[in-house]
């Protein structure tokens, strides 16, 4: 007898993802060069040699390292503040590299689409003991975090995936000993571009652009040998047909080899040159030996300069980082720039809002949970804005909401006003007692001017 619709168990789990995996390797990647291992070799490749990829991987670290962090507590409470407090000191002060060293590697993610950190734990016994694992700059006995170190790309071997696809930990083999060691989720941070499918592995954000740099390195490797061989010319060796005859002698054959290598050392590349039968002279005698370089004679009908712009255009699109092309051939605007950084920008924000989520939901709760705070004094960690607007185009719109009336100036518009601006802050309270004193004196001497000139502030008929 089959279950029926209403026999079924709400809390079961009926489908699954339909992850392409099998024995702990994904094979969601249809390209074969792709897949695996070969991905992350061909990734690497992209962002170390690659002038575009590098570029835009450069903008993405440094706006992030001059992007401020900060926690904000669960709530207006002693308890929250305290458990705040706590997770700054653990992430900002105490961990063995920085906060901002800790972001560059995490955001290796989206090279290759993923990133593993294992989260490691210290007792917080005071900087002079000698065991890494106690040595902090407090003196608590709490558990901080002594780093979240990457694990890393090329040596995860496998995924540790239930029936469900759940990730339940991962195995990695790494050098100089390749002795493979399994890493349960809950000892490590998985950094993901996406997690369609759940697939571990993510997806690189360079995957798209991965046509366009193949294609573009052939034709600029095809460029560079065709500029060498128009510079330099190819050589070309005429000889006695005798010599490059099947029935040659030894001593004939001797000594083309010795031509052969000749002008293989003219050229720029290994087995540069042609040999060939020499001419026939007017009076029917061959010509005997001759050497010249072979040039391409002309320009070529097709402008090489023209489609490598166009694949690194494309290269920069993917990344949302084509503002770095703009001026590079005579075209584009500010305007045109500042739209296309602020898109940059936006995408950045993608980027980091999924380090936070990862934060704030695994291992901040991990930390506080084994300190014992309860669930809801956990604070969260947030980042301030990656790319403010213009400071005039604030102020224009600002002025444009009073003046119609919708935003009436106030202290707490005030306050947030100087913070935006970076203007100096000063005490609200301070500032009227001095605004009135000055109003006072300009009143005061205001008066001594209209006796000294014998008049009155009023109007005479």
């Amino acid at each position: 007898m089959t279950d029926t619709k209403d026999d079924l168990d709400m809390f079961q789990v009926l489908g699954k993802t339909g992850l392409k995996q099998y024995g702990g390797y994904v094979y969601e990647e249809f390209l074969n060069e792709l897949k695996g291992d070969k991905a992350k070799r061909v990734y690497r490749e992209m962002a170390d040699n690659d002038s575009i990829v590098g570029a835009a991987i450069y903008a993405i670290q440094t706006l992030v390292r001059s992007v401020d962090w900060r926690i904000d507590p669960a709530e207006d409470s002693d308890e929250a503040r305290a458990a705040a407090e706590f997770v700054e000191e653990c992430l900002f002060e105490d961990m063995d590299r920085t906060w901002t060293d800790t972001l560059s590697e995490i955001l290796s993610f989206l090279v290759y689409g993923f990133s593993v950190h294992e989260i490691t734990y210290k007792l917080r016994q005071g900087p002079h003991n000698e065991d890494k694992t106690r040595r902090s700059k407090f003196s608590d006995n709490r558990i901080g975090w002594k780093g979240f170190p990457i694990r890393s790309q090329e040596t995860i071997d496998e995924w540790d995936l239930s029936d469900e696809g759940e990730i339940e930990g991962c195995y990695q083999m790494s050098p100089p000993n390749y002795v493979t060691t399994y890493l349960p989720a809950d000892k490590f941070l998985l950094f993901r571009t996406t997690i369609h499918k759940n697939n571990p592995e993510g997806r690189s954000i360079l995957r798209n652009a991965y046509k366009s740099y193949y294609y573009k390195s052939k034709i600029q490797t095809y460029e560079a040998i065709g500029v060498s061989r128009d510079l330099a010319g190819l050589p070309v060796m005429q000889l006695p047909i005798q010599m490059l005859s099947g029935d040659a002698s030894s001593e004939q054959k001797a000594t083309l080899a010795k031509f052969k290598d000749f002008i293989s050392r003219v050229g720029r590349d290994e087995y540069e040159g042609i040999c060939i039968p020499s001419e026939t002279n007017p009076d029917g005698t061959p010509s005997g030996f001759r050497l010249q370089l072979l040039n391409s004679g002309g320009r070529r009908p097709i402008d090489v300069n023209e489609i490598i712009q166009r694949y690194e255009k494309r290269i920069a699109a993917t990344m949302m980082a084509d503002f770095i092309l703009v001026g590079m051939d005579s075209h584009g605007s500010f305007a045109l720039s500042s739209n296309k950084t602020a898109l940059f920008a936006q995408a950045l924000a993608t980027y980091l809002d999924i380090v936070a989520s990862m934060m704030n939901n695994e291992a901040i709760p991990r930390l506080l949970t084994l300190n014992g705070v309860p669930e809801k004094y956990f604070p969260t960690l947030h980042y301030e804005d990656v790319e403010a607007p213009e400071l005039s185009e604030f102020a224009s719109a600002l002025s444009s909401l009073v003046g119609a009336g919708l935003v009436t100036p106030d202290d707490n518009l005030e306050e947030y006003v100087r913070d935006y601006a970076d203007l100096p802050k000063i005490e609200l309270d301070t500032a009227r007692e001095t605004n009135t004193e000055i109003e006072q004196e300009l009143d005061a001497e205001a008066q001594v001017m209209i006796e000294q000139l014998g008049g009155t502030n009023e109007t005479s008929d």
